[in-house]
């Protein structure tokens, strides 16, 4: 088993390759011209797109995929400077931490000596090669690395592009570029954000997310104040108390022009369809940002878009081009449709803090009666699905008071993500514990009794929010059908 990850031609065998994660680290290495194969029980789009690029992707996870590429030799002639290949058909393995032991394929690479690494390990390989622009974050990550992406994308910078979502103005959740630089999502779930040494390394805020690994949130700065020491320059947002006093980031950001941060913001105006905001550098105004983005948190990150290219050097009348332009990332608050006056929404949010934000700037739409919806919304649907049993159980406290904003809440059944439930707070204690805030929230155990609520309930002017990282939004395209058909009330 060799000790690095090699980049110079071997192949390369994802397990699990249709998750977001590992099909952007899988898509890049296609597109690199590098042998890929992969396996996944869940074919999607995503797995279609590996295809059309040259992956060859199997739908059942099984030892004799490891074979393939002994069955199929890839062009293997060396390249100049390349050290020869040892046991080169045998393909370098690719696992989450979501592979188990007992994996079938797994079981086999252990067996036939194939090099096996985590993806983040992977990921690490790939950060090393360029001047790298890693986003880590409890929250924001996916959006803040969307920005970044499509600024330097946008600016002719031409960059290698890694995130855990789908940005439609990107292709996807990967590109190649041709640039120096390249920008990755860096996910604290599982700690493997210590690998990273990026060139710039962006902290959007730290807070306990993820419990099934984390014991407390002093573990979690921990696994950051690691990760700071990798990077050679850090971007902090000092709105987040605990970014505040636990790091001294190089440059910060702030939406408070009394922080005292590096970049700030003035005149802001939160508005149905976007922001617009005034921003200022080290104290002198740089200019006029608009964004197409709902919210302050969408703001906070734009910020960190600008502060990294500034820190690139470029003007901020191109970032702000740039940024203008940015439609956002599949599933944060993306419309699916409307029938009937009723709209449907689909977000990832799946952490009180991220419930709040998200309302929040639904809220915003009724406020101000300016959406990009069809119609502005008069009433909040928040639907939510808990996901996993550890994290509804240490945020128990935090999910009952993170629906303010929403009209009526339907809290359905927790989604565990493999996790045994083992007496944790299930979907009937987050309703009961939500209840005693809010005065219309409904249980609604299984997704077909949430599909019969809406449709029994819904009414023309509603904005229904689905909300959660778990397999809510599956039932969107059955409820906008159903909705057509329903009488109008």
């Amino acid at each position: 088993m060799v000790s690095a990850v090699d980049l110079t031609g071997r192949p390369f065998h994802f397990i699990g390759v249709g998750g977001i994660g590992m099909s952007a680290l899988a898509q890049v290495l296609a597109q690199r011209q590098l042998p890929v194969s992969g396996s996944d029980i869940r074919l999607n789009h995503i797995t279609q797109r590996l295809e059309s690029l040259g992956a060859h992707i199997f739908s059942q996870q099984d030892a004799a995929n490891l074979q393939f590429f002994q069955q199929h030799p890839p062009d293997l002639s060396p390249r100049e400077g390349d050290r020869p290949l040892s046991h080169p058909l045998l393909p370098q393995v690719i696992c989450s931490t979501a592979i188990s032991d007992s994996n079938p394929e797994y079981r086999a690479a252990l067996e036939l000596g194939c090099p096996i690494f985590h993806r983040s390990d992977l990921l690490a390989a790939l950060i090393a090669q360029y001047r790298s622009i890693a986003v880590a974050g409890t929250h924001g990550k996916t959006t803040t690395s969307g920005l970044i992406s499509y600024l330097l994308t946008q600016t002719g910078l031409d960059p290698t592009v890694i995130i855990g979502g789908e940005v439609s103005a990107l292709g996807g959740n990967a590109r190649l570029g041709l640039g120096s630089y390249l920008v990755a999502e860096a996910d604290e779930s599982d700690g493997s954000l210590t690998k990273f040494s990026p060139h710039i390394g962006v902290m959007t805020n730290v807070e306990l997310d993820h419990p099934d690994h984390y014991q407390n949130l002093g573990e979690v700065i921990e696994t950051f104040q690691q990760f700071v020491d990798r990077c050679q320059v850090t971007i902090g947002c000092i709105d987040c108390e605990t970014l505040r006093q636990h790091f001294q980031p190089d440059l910060t950001y702030s939406l408070d022009p009394q922080r005292g941060a590096t970049y700030t913001v003035q005149e802001v105006e939160y508005r149905g369809d976007g922001s617009v905001a005034q921003v200022w550098e080290r104290g002198q105004p740089l200019g006029e940002l608009h964004l197409k983005l709902l919210g302050s948190h969408n703001l906070s990150n734009a910020l960190a878009a600008v502060a990294v290219g500034r820190q690139l050097g470029l003007e901020f009348g191109a970032i702000a081009a740039a940024l203008a332009t940015f439609e956002g990332a599949k599933r944060r608050f993306e419309y699916r449709g409307t029938t009937n006056r009723i709209a449907l929404v689909d977000d990832y949010a799946h952490h009180p803090s991220e419930i709040q934000v998200t309302l929040a700037a639904a809220r915003l739409q009724v406020k101000t009666q300016r959406s990009p919806l069809p119609t502005p919304p008069q009433r909040i649907i928040a639907v939510f699905q808990p996901h996993r049993y550890s994290r509804t159980e240490a945020l128990l406290s935090g999910f009952a008071q993170s629906f303010q904003d929403a009209d009526i809440t339907l809290i359905c059944d927790v989604y565990s993500a493999g996790e045994a439930h083992n007496g944790q707070a299930d979907g009937q204690q987050v309703a009961t514990a939500v209840a005693q805030h809010h005065p219309q929230v409904h249980y609604c155990p299984s997704l077909e009794s949430v599909s019969q609520w809406l449709i029994q309930n819904s009414v023309p002017g509603d904005l229904v929010l689905f909300l959660g990282a778990g397999n809510l939004n599956q039932i969107i395209p059955t409820v906008l059908d159903r909705l057509q058909s329903a009488p109008v009330s």
